[in-house]
């Protein structure tokens, strides 16, 4: 007999089954799931778990790309009481080692392209139709009826990037995930009438949690893609069966430069999200000129707090474009000094989090859990300033503000200068190890025209303090980025080591 009061995450499919069963929940490729066989595979695929002998608090990695049965084989976890663990796709040797082993996955649902690279002795279900398994499978199982998880169960370890320093697994509960889901519908607009792709890696904690289980709890129909393809994408927009899409900025820059971006009927596109990373203001401009009609919602936060903190909406664009607005529903935030100390309006600081969407920590690592809550408040590492109508901007990450002669400089400022300069494409600003100003300013540029070093530092000198200058410019062909397109700083940093 099942029991509990379904504020789970599996409870808020099951909601969605029994309102609206007939309608059309996913679509991946060729196949399709209305919402009662999704809520039916979820249950028979939770019962295949449990015959593997996992129990109740076991972790399962899940090691693949984006595709309908990795959302089931969430959605089987969440509702058999196990942890799931999203695994980048991209990661290798030791640090895919790593990872399964902090976690102590018992098992890792893995594609069959993937499933070589996984350290010796790791149990591997296959989680795909191609060659297959689990979807094949499901028919067969048992639907699986046991009690229901806990509230407070852990659900999901969501690992941290790793820009700075080795992942973190942020333990995520029922609890937690549903108050995010419930923030993400009310400061995002998002509605059963919506037709969102989800093109973005599934295992990245912005498109699963702020947007697929969101638009599942309200009963859209969902586009899963593999990739953010443009050629798809555009055919999906034109053909009016998107209306709703989610990438960080590096895409929709990468859009807006295709050679079809001013000719293909793009007008049925009516709500852009972004996140993931700072969307260079001058690049926001140009979005907004091309497509005037289209709602624009900068959604910011992290992993740990599930991860949408803050969102600046459409009408909100107009005069803040450098804001990532205000909190959602459920998450209190306030800017503090080095001692936690609450700081007026208008004086940068670090933002501190208070929020049921907060992790419960990290895996397996308490003194830095310890570490991130003071008080009862989560540090972000972000360095931001709060006006009086509540509105943040962000003004760097703490470990990115850079220490020039003394005096600190944003990296944002720099690189939002660069983006102005119609030669730069992309940019990135980090501080290098110096003998006579601590840490030169240097700029990584990616071009997209003819342009030197002295015009780029001649430009910024233009648009800033002088002092705030590139003391080098260095042209790379593509900057290092994970999967959800923020840029791996720390990879540059260690690229540069020994130079000056």
């Amino acid at each position: 007999m099942r029991q509990g009061h379904g504020s789970t995450v599996d409870g808020v499919l099951r909601r969605s089954a029994r309102r609206t069963p007939a309608r059309v929940a996913v679509e991946y490729r060729e196949r399709s799931w209305t919402y009662d066989e999704l809520d039916d595979a979820a249950s028979r695929a939770a019962a295949l778990l449990l015959a593997e002998g996992l129990a109740p608090g076991d972790r399962v990695g899940a090691y693949g790309h984006n595709s309908d049965a990795y959302l089931i084989g969430f959605l089987a976890c969440a509702r058999a009481g196990l942890v799931h663990v999203p695994v980048n796709q991209n990661l290798t040797g030791d640090d895919l080692a790593y990872l399964v082993g902090q976690s102590g996955s018992k098992l890792v649902l893995a594609d069959p392209d993937l499933a070589g690279r996984l350290p010796g002795g790791v149990r591997v279900l296959p989680l795909r139709d191609a060659a297959d398994a689990l979807l094949t499978r499901l028919p067969a199982a048992p639907v699986y009826d046991g009690p229901e998880p806990r509230t407070e169960d852990l659900v999901q370890l969501l690992y941290t990037s790793g820009t700075t320093a080795l992942p973190k697994g942020a333990m995520m509960t029922h609890r937690a995930l549903v108050h995010a889901y419930l923030s993400a519908i009310t400061a995002l607009d998002l509605s059963a009438g919506d037709r969102p792709a989800h093109a973005l890696p599934l295992y990245h904690s912005a498109q699963m949690h702020v947007f697929l289980l969101p638009y599942l709890a309200v009963g859209a129909t969902n586009i899963i893609l593999d990739a953010p393809d443009g050629d798809r994408l555009f055919d999906l927009i034109e053909t009016g069966r998107v209306d709703s899409l989610f990438a960080p900025p590096t895409v929709w820059i990468g859009l807006a430069g295709r050679p079809d971006f001013t000719t293909r009927d793009l007008s049925g596109l009516r709500k852009a999200y972004y996140g993931a990373s700072i969307m260079p203001v001058p690049v926001l401009e140009r979005l907004h000129e091309r497509l005037p009609g289209l709602a624009f919602y900068n959604c910011f936060g992290q992993s740990e707090i599930g991860p949408l903190a803050m969102v600046l909406g459409p009408a909100e664009h107009h005069g803040r474009l450098e804001s990532c607005g205000r909190t959602v529903l459920f998450v209190d935030a306030r800017v503090v000094d080095d001692q936690g100390q609450q700081v007026p309006d208008g004086t940068p600081g670090e933002i501190v989090y208070r929020s049921p969407q907060l992790c419960e920590g990290y895996w397996d690592r308490p003194e830095e859990t310890a570490e991130a809550f003071r008080d009862g408040w989560f540090r972000s590492g972000d360095l931001a300033v709060r006006d009086a109508e509540g509105y943040f901007t962000i003004v760097d990450r703490v470990k990115d503000v850079i220490n020039s002669g003394g005096v600190l400089v944003a990296s944002r400022q720099v690189e939002d200068a660069l983006y102005t300069h119609e030669a730069v494409a992309e940019a990135a600003v980090i501080g290098l190890p110096d003998e006579r100003w601590i840490e030169a300013i240097t700029a990584f540029v990616v071009s997209r025209g003819a342009v030197t070093e002295d015009q780029l530092i001649a430009h910024v000198k233009e648009k800033v303090a002088s002092f705030k200058a590139p003391k080098r410019v260095l042209f790379v062909e593509e900057l290092p980025r994970n999967a959800s397109g923020k840029i791996l700083k720390r990879e540059l940093r260690d690229r540069s080591s020994g130079s000056s």
